[in-house]
């Protein structure tokens, strides 16, 4: 198969199921920007951090594969006929609840957060809060997408806690290489 088919040329592609829409739909935009969220995940991951962030990094990497699958698939095309969803995985409470989990893991090493901090510490935990802010993004996209076609309530969680385990991950990596957090006092 080769990369280019020539087929997107004209500013059009096809959905999962078939459907065409322009590149600028925010169908696209939404799975683009998870896209974009797992590529940058993939600087975290080049970077010298613990083998167990390293494997949540893997287990999230995949997870936002199925993200963006079915955010490429539009809703009438999401289940066959007998009810069964058309992609192998979707995300589920136990992707979000996994999350969690680790998060709190993370936190008990932490110390208690009294103030917004500067994104910095070192390569990877800025690469982190990076990645938290495009988290973000596509989670917005995703809100406005399910305004005019639903997205499953579960992929709004786990992009929401997603975020949140990229904020404490960042923190994590700064404090476990001696990077002290420098706080954002509005009156400095």
């Amino acid at each position: 198969m080769k990369v280019y088919t020539k087929t997107g040329d004209k500013g059009k592609t096809s959905l999962f199921g078939g459907t065409k829409v322009s590149k600028d739909h925010i169908r696209i935009d939404s799975y683009g920007t998870v896209d974009e969220l797992n590529s940058a995940i993939g600087l975290i991951r080049s970077s010298n951090i613990e083998s167990i962030y390293d494997q949540q990094l893997i287990s999230i990497q995949k997870n936002l594969f199925h993200v963006g699958a079915e955010l490429a698939t539009p809703n009438e095309k999401l289940y066959l006929a007998n009810g069964k969803s058309r992609l192998p995985k979707m995300i589920q409470d136990q992707d979000i609840e996994e999350l969690e989990i680790w998060i709190d893991q993370m936190e008990e090493e932490l110390p208690a957060l009294m103030h917004f901090i500067l994104p910095g510490g070192n390569m990877a935990s800025s690469h982190a809060h990076l990645c938290r802010c495009i988290c973000r993004r596509a989670e917005r996209i995703t809100v406005s997408l399910n305004e005019v076609e639903q997205a499953r309530e579960e992929i709004l969680k786990y992009l929401n806690r997603l975020s949140d385990y990229l904020f404490v991950l960042a923190r994590k990596i700064a404090h476990d290489a001696g990077h002290e957090e420098i706080k954002w006092l509005p009156n400095e």
